[in-house]
This record gives C-alpha cells, sequence and structure tokens, in this order.
C-alpha cells in the first residue's frame, strides 16, 4: 500500500464530501491501515467507547441504502463506515486499557488508581443528568473525523451520512436489540467518480470569536 505524502493542513483543505463512487474496491491493506488510524483517536478519559463497524458486502451496503432512504454512497462506494457509540462501556473491565498505558511508560500506577476513580466518578455524573449517550456520540464522531482525513491522505474520499433510520442500521449491523448502543454517524469509503470543487467558507471573522461569543480580535497596540 502507497500512502502519498500530504500534511494535515493539506488534508484538512482537500477532502472534499463524494457521493459518487468507482466501483474499485478497497484493498484489504488500505482499510486495515484507515481503521487502524481510526482507532488513534481520542475519547473521554481513553475508555475508547467507541467501535466500527465495516460494512462491505453487497447485501449490507443494500440494507444501509434501505436506512438511509435510497442515498446513493451505500449503493456505489465499496465500504461504508458505521460508527458506534457505546454509552455503557465505562462499566466494563478497562484493565486492559491501564495495561498498556503502565507497559508504554504513559501512567503509572498511582495515576491509575486517582484516574480510574475519577473516571468512574465523572461517568456516575453523566449517568445521573442523562449525558452517557452525548458523551459516547461525540467520541465517535471524533475517530469519524480522523478517518476522513486519513482517507484523503491515501487518496480514498468519503462522505459523512446524516439521515439515517437508527433502528435500521442497528439491523444490517446486527445490534437490532442493543438498546444501550447508538448510531453516531455512517461514512462512505472509495475511489471518487466525481470531481468535487470547494464551495468556499464564510470567513474566519464571522465565526470565530475571542474569548466570548461574538467578540472580535481587539486590534494589536504596539507597546
Amino acid at each position: 500500500m502507497t500512502i502519498r505524502s500530504m500534511s494535515v493542513a493539506a488534508a484538512v483543505r482537500t477532502r472534499r464530501t463524494v457521493r459518487h463512487y468507482r466501483p474499485d474496491a478497497v484493498p484489504a491493506a488500505t482499510l486495515d491501515a484507515l481503521l487502524d488510524l481510526a482507532v488513534e483517536a481520542p475519547t473521554s478519559w481513553n475508555l475508547q467507547d467507541r467501535s466500527i463497524v465495516a460494512v462491505t458486502s453487497q447485501e449490507g451496503r443494500e440494507g444501509l441504502v434501505w436506512a438511509t432512504g435510497g442515498q446513493p454512497q451505500p449503493q456505489e462506494a465499496p465500504v461504508v463506515l458505521v460508527f458506534v457509540a457505546e454509552p455503557q462501556s465505562w462499566r466494563e473491565d478497562h484493565n486492559d486499557v491501564y495495561d498498556q498505558a503502565r507497559r508504554n511508560g504513559a501512567w503509572n500506577d498511582e495515576f491509575i488508581a486517582m484516574f480510574s476513580a475519577a473516571s468512574k466518578a465523572f461517568q456516575e455524573d453523566l449517568d445521573r443528568r442523562g449525558l452517557l449517550r452525548e458523551y459516547a456520540i461525540k467520541d465517535a464522531m471524533i475517530a469519524a473525523a480522523y478517518v476522513m482525513l486519513a482517507a484523503t491522505e491515501m487518496g480514498l474520499a468519503t462522505s459523512p451520512m446524516n439521515g439515517w433510520d437508527e433502528a435500521e442500521v442497528k439491523k444490517v449491523i446486527g445490534i437490532g436489540d442493543r438498546d444501550d448502543l447508538a448510531i453516531a454517524l455512517l461514512v462512505s469509503v472509495g475511489y471518487p467518480a466525481e470531481d468535487r470543487h470547494h464551495p468556499g467558507r464564510r470567513p474566519v471573522e464571522r465565526n470565530v470569536f475571542h474569548q466570548r461569543y461574538g467578540s472580535r480580535r481587539m486590534p494589536h497596540i504596539p507597546e
């Protein structure tokens, strides 16, 4: 597999949302490399409370066509990634996470003990406020952003997909009975069959503020 040399800035500026794809398959090694980068995305408390289901079969993609109301991406793209949020995963055993951090020299035993207790207290507070699902979806969305940028460097096109029936998407990936899981996003992946031009963005000044919403940057005053 050959990965083009591209800066993160270049990937951000050249990535476009592509809805139409060539039928060429994405090589297994390329898809594996893409997913390996996806799981490097940060997650709250390093809970890694998101999973990715790579749907490549004709049957699976046809199911996603139905679930997305007939959108073209699952019909044409050879891969559709379904990002699954796992709001209840904090209740599971995370000793494997702590062991890996210990082996990597990132965390010591004292930090792990403190971190584990603080994480549990934080998640319990989210649970009381009904925010577990929201936090897990945020983590899954960060992983999706990583995928789109990494795919751009690999010469692949992507489309973040909204407008789907969550219950139907769950059925396609085999979690139709899992109320503890949530669908965060679908991302189609493949080789583009269209050339999308950048439609442009509003000036930075329109959407970027300083200190408070609506506050523009103060002019520099020489000292």
